[in-house]
């Protein structure tokens, strides 16, 4: 990386940490909200459905835009977090936190079609045989689904290191602060003469990405044939 100055270093970096903790984050609300769509039927299930989906439907400046009334430092929730330190607008972890609610769905979706491929048989013959349903999901339904699972993970882990709408909204474009990798390619497009910059990141945009689908696909593959043996 010793081709890019130090504020793209700073913005690589930052991409990166805010996708890893954005997918790190949302992983297990995912998990149980993907296991609750798929497994149960109730009032409001649609309801829920519609709302977890309803980030990749909303322009991302709205969702950004929602993100800063809620967790604003005067947002219904900002202002209480920040009083115990916990700061989400124009912060690194407010990147993350909008990063997150956009990779969600995809996370999500992803989980739940794997879950829905387990056969409900087995979890029954586990609950007949005295397993808690708790054990029922930890021993037989989270590992059946687990290439599932990798998947909604590498998607948003992707879709958390390209999202600029509701990030850029929410917690601006502030160098080595909240600049990501798609803001600082944003920023570097609107100064003449720093297309070759902008180019530099989104080579390393296409890389990241790409690799870690690529790696998603072999790790999936790898523990599809350990389920199947």
């Amino acid at each position: 990386m010793s081709w890019l100055s130090p504020q793209e270093w700073q913005a690589v970096e930052l991409s990166l940490r805010v996708a890893a903790v954005a997918t790190a984050c949302s992983l297990p609300f995912g998990i149980v909200t993907a296991f609750i769509l798929a497994r149960y039927r109730f009032p409001g299930r649609e309801l829920l459905n519609g709302l977890v989906h309803l980030p990749l439907i909303l322009p991302p400046v709205v969702t950004g835009y929602l993100l800063l009334l809620a967790f604003g430092r005067r947002g219904v929730f900002g202002e209480p977090l920040g009083k115990v330190g916990i700061v989400f607008a124009f912060n690194w972890t407010g990147a993350a936190l909008a990063a997150g609610i956009m990779a969600f769905p995809l996370m999500v979706r992803a989980i739940r079609l794997s879950i829905e491929a387990v056969d409900p048989k087995l979890e029954a013959a586990a609950a007949t045989l005295g397993a808690s349903p708790l054990r029922v999901f930890v021993t037989i339904t989270l590992p059946l689904a687990l290439p599932g699972i990798l998947a909604g993970a590498v998607l948003a882990f992707a879709k958390a290191m390209g999202e600029f709408g509701a990030t850029i909204t929410f917690v601006s474009n502030i160098p080595g602060q909240t600049q990501t990798l798609p803001s600082a390619i944003y920023a570097l497009l609107q100064v003449p003469g720093a297309e070759p910059q902008a180019m530099r990141l989104i080579v390393i945009s296409i890389i990241v990405a790409m690799g870690a689908l690529i790696l998603s696909e072999m790790l999936a593959r790898r523990l599809q044939r350990r389920i199947s043996a």
